[in-house]
């Protein structure tokens, strides 16, 4: 028998796990969608509430991946809620009181600990969290407090999203440069364009669609390419992480689909500029 036929049948499943897989990933991002809809149209409370949940739980998946220097968990909640209150009752000042003494909270809370043993890396592990995690969901908050922010925070999503999606076809359809090997091998250069390409066009094509009474094409334009530029950062640096901490999901929080950092990898740094951007750009 002709060994064509035999070599055929393995590709044939092989695309068929790939349709099934991006099918499964669909579907599983179906209520996340409709859950991001409904906090970011409510806004207010709770939109923040839900914000504090996502950071509790993104909070305590990295300080499980840590858990081995025993972090002072929480340290790490306190300062998240104290900075999106602040955020939302108050502005970015506020959320920068709350991180300074977010500082000595976290050393007073690690001293408590029964036990001594990697303090300096404990502390550090809490600090980590209260940057990469707390801070830009107080920004999050902040966003969606500015005028229009219920359209600028769909935007925001949108484009980190996309760009993701649209990175990941382009690299498969034309990735060969590797951009960080040792980190994330299948990231390439044509993935990371063809992300910052689609994630700039999606953040405009929305916002001209649906916020054009407010929103001009060259702002959006300006917002949503520094949302693609930034996004692949938060992706790489969650990975960067994950490989040296030797492990492949943050989280279980999606199941198959990992935890919750994996899947706010990119916002937690394209809310940030988003907000800043936002600010210069419309004032």
């Amino acid at each position: 028998m002709s060994p064509q036929p035999a070599a055929r049948g393995p590709q044939r499943r092989q695309r068929g796990r790939g349709r099934s897989d991006t099918g499964a990933r669909l579907l599983a991002a179906i209520p996340a969608i409709a859950f991001a809809l409904f906090i970011v149209s409510r806004g207010g409370l709770v939109f923040t509430i839900a914000l504090i949940a996502l950071g509790i739980i993104a909070m305590g998946e990295l300080f499980h991946m840590m858990g081995r220097v025993r972090p002072a968990a929480l340290a790490g909640f306190l300062a998240l809620v104290g900075m999106c209150l602040a955020a939302l009752y108050g502005d970015q000042y506020q959320v920068l009181l709350v991180l300074v003494a977010a500082v000595p909270v976290t050393f007073v809370l690690t001293l408590l600990r029964p036990r001594r043993e990697h303090l300096s890396w404990a502390i550090a592990v809490v600090l980590l969290g209260v940057v990469w995690i707390a801070l830009p969901m107080a920004h999050a908050v902040l966003l969606r407090g500015l005028p229009h922010g219920g359209g600028l925070m769909l935007d925001v999503l949108i484009g980190t999203f996309l760009n993701d999606t649209c990175a990941y076809f382009a690299g498969r359809a034309w990735g060969t440069r590797p951009i960080a090997p040792r980190i994330s091998p299948n990231k390439t250069l044509e993935g990371f364009l063809g992300g910052v390409v689609g994630g700039t066009f999606f953040f405009w094509l929305f916002a001209i669609a649906y916020q054009h009474d407010w929103f001009k094409g060259p702002d959006a334009l300006l917002i949503g390419f520094c949302v693609a530029l930034v996004a692949p950062l938060g992706d790489l640096f969650e990975s960067a992480l994950k490989r040296d901490l030797d492990v492949k999901d943050a989280g279980r929080f999606f199941g198959a689909h990992g935890g919750v950092l994996d899947r706010l990898d990119g916002v937690l740094f394209t809310v940030v500029v988003a907000y800043y951007v936002s600010r210069a750009v419309l004032g």
